[in-house]
């Protein structure tokens, strides 16, 4: 079996840039184009790419996968905005594509999946939850991705084992101060410049507590995990989120 085929959209951004370092050092992937904010997707086609791993912004990463969706071109995007019923859609297209899969993942840090499978974990256990993300001040969206997914992950591992509200006796609050609720889960988010990509579950019960935090120091944290989504998105037709289904495959 020869190289898959790997074009990078975004590839002059700064994980896009890291991308396209990452697939060039791999054996048995071949970068065989790189997508610029100002050049065509055609380039895709062009150079017959089988997998393409797409870093942009929320406002045109809908476009950019439909388009190689429609093409028949596999997709790995770490681009933030993935709603619900944006994911819905993605199954839309997917839909009449058999074959073809995408893979959306909030984080590509193999270290950030283990905390949102240990924080899935330790949920049933303690009475109190919440989520705290930090990011460097160029990001757009708040909450992140990660910090979303795992709110959920939490809310339905509490849900589960029959754990209701959590306890929370405030009345008197400056809007947001306690944050934004994702199923039921505090979410706060933090920018400040010299953070990269940060997160840290805050556990709580009668007589302790327990913190999980994962922390990425570098952009080079997240390329095993985009050389995994880019080898194992092939052979999974449909929509995959998450780098945690592919951890086992």
């Amino acid at each position: 079996m020869g190289e898959t085929r790997v074009g990078v959209i975004g590839a002059h951004g700064r994980m896009g840039a890291e991308s396209v370092r990452a697939v060039s050092a791999a054996g048995d992937l071949e970068l065989v184009a790189s997508i610029g904010s100002r050049d065509s997707l055609e380039k895709l086609t062009d150079a017959d790419v089988q997998v393409a791993v797409e870093f942009t912004r929320p406002d045109v990463v809908m476009d950019n996968v439909r388009w190689c969706v429609e093409r028949g071109i596999h997709v790995v995007t770490g681009t933030t905005g993935f709603t619900p019923s944006r994911l819905d859609e993605v199954r839309g297209w997917l839909a009449s594509a058999p074959g073809v899969g995408v893979a959306v993942v909030p984080n590509f840090a193999l270290g950030a999946v283990l905390m949102m499978r240990f924080a899935e974990t330790a949920a049933r256990y303690f009475e109190s939850v919440e989520i705290v993300e930090l990011h460097h001040p160029q990001k757009v969206d708040a909450p992140s991705g990660t910090a979303r997914l795992t709110a959920e992950r939490v809310a339905a591992a509490r849900a589960a084992v029959g754990l209701g509200d959590l306890p929370d006796a405030t009345r008197d609050e400056v809007d947001g101060a306690r944050g934004a609720s994702i199923d039921g889960i505090p979410v706060h988010s933090i920018r400040a410049r010299g953070l990269v990509a940060h997160q840290e579950v805050l556990f709580g019960a009668a007589g302790e507590t327990l913190t999980i935090r994962h922390d990425s120091f570098d952009r080079a944290s997240f390329m095993p995990g985009v050389l995994l989504a880019v080898r194992q998105v092939v052979g999974r037709p449909g929509l995959t989120i998450g780098l945690d289904p592919l951890l086992d495959s």
